[in-house]
């Protein structure tokens, strides 16, 4: 592991040389990589999929007397 000491600018240009070096096909692959930690990195505000949604919920056990 190595310890540099550059400002932002400096890092930020390192880092897109340093993607730049990679073939088209490692871009991608780590772009999705990228994303998937990013999926994974906790938030506050989550947003929760089923707010709008609602269920219809029905009751087998309950139907087969009225059959």
């Amino acid at each position: 592991m190595e310890i540099r000491f550059q400002t932002k600018e400096e890092s930020n240009k390192q880092q897109q040389e340093d993607f730049l070096k990679l073939s088209k096909v490692e871009r991608f692959y780590s772009f999705l990589r990228l994303s998937e930690r990013i999926s994974r990195f906790p938030v506050k505000n989550k947003v929760d999929k089923n707010k709008d949604n609602f269920q219809i919920v029905i009751d087998l056990e309950k139907n087969k007397k009225t059959l």
